[in-house]
């Protein structure tokens, strides 16, 4: 999937919006844990209400790791749904791996051409031999970690190194790798202070932007602070939709909230002409 794709989907639909499908099964409704596959009946249920709301869903893989073959097998089952029967929405596997070289290869093989993802999220830490082997796959996205949205995010990627901030040389440095047009970056929502900051480094790539809704963060300071010509903002919610009800109503509830994500979205994209 392309920018450009991305960005037509986000203006047909007016809405920018990411669920994240972080699927705790202690969470979940009771009466789906009677289910073969609670994990899968519970994401089916939950694309099925707000797939016409949203243009991109990302799985946490680790909630579906700590369930072993059978988390992973229902990991696998979502993407191919989605797949099946959304290949127009975007896909992002919260993964953030990142390693040697040969590695990542090895990673980036997993989710882009097993697993079918359009994207992953990726640590930069061990730097360009661990980020370009998931950049040389042909209309796939890395998804590089820049600021994130913990509280720990302060203990390094905002120390000053070189007169600039360490998030800041990180973008810089990554825009160097080869095919770095396939990069988009992960900015936090709760530090959209510094979405400006990106933003000028970054003025063409896609942000994904975790954090709102439970995390607390501002969807209209995001927007302000982060938006470009064509949008370029993916912004990701979870609990506060996913969870919106533990009752037989779950699916509904969940589209409800993501209609209101996305009536705030379609009210920002209409203010700014976005259309």
């Amino acid at each position: 999937m392309t920018h450009s794709e991305i960005t037509q989907a986000i203006l047909k639909k007016q809405s920018f919006l990411c669920i994240g499908l972080d699927v705790d099964l202690e969470k979940i409704p009771p009466h789906l844990l009677a289910e073969e596959d609670p994990i899968f009946a519970f994401n089916k249920a939950i694309i099925d209400a707000t797939h016409h709301l949203a243009v991109a869903y990302k799985p946490n893989t680790a909630f579906y790791e700590s369930y072993g073959l059978k988390g992973w097998r229902s990991l696998e089952r979502t993407i191919e749904y989605l797949n099946d029967k959304h290949p127009e929405i975007f896909t992002i596997a919260d993964a953030k791996r990142g390693d040697i070289g040969n590695t990542s290869s090895r990673y980036a093989k997993a989710f882009f051409e097993h697993m079918g993802f359009d994207s992953v999220t990726v640590a930069p830490y061990m730097g360009r031999d661990s980020v370009e082997p998931f950049l040389a796959f042909e209309n796939k996205h890395t998804i590089l970690l820049a600021l994130t949205s913990n509280g720990g995010a302060f203990d390094f990627q905002t120390k000053q190194v070189e007169d600039q901030a360490l998030f800041q040389n990180v973008i810089k440095t990554a825009m160097t790798y080869d095919h770095s047009d396939r990069l988009m970056f992960v900015v936090g929502a709760t530090k959209d202070e510094y979405l400006v900051q990106v933003r000028a480094l970054v003025p063409h790539a896609f942000l994904l932007v975790p954090g709102v809704g439970a995390q607390g963060g501002d969807l209209a300071a995001v927007c302000r602070h982060g938006m470009n010509e064509s949008v370029g903002l993916l912004v990701n919610s979870s609990r506060a939709i996913i969870y919106a009800s533990q009752g037989h109503d779950f699916a509904q509830a969940a589209a409800n909230a993501a209609q209101q994500m996305q009536q705030q979205m379609h009210q920002i994209l209409t203010e700014r002409g976005s259309r």
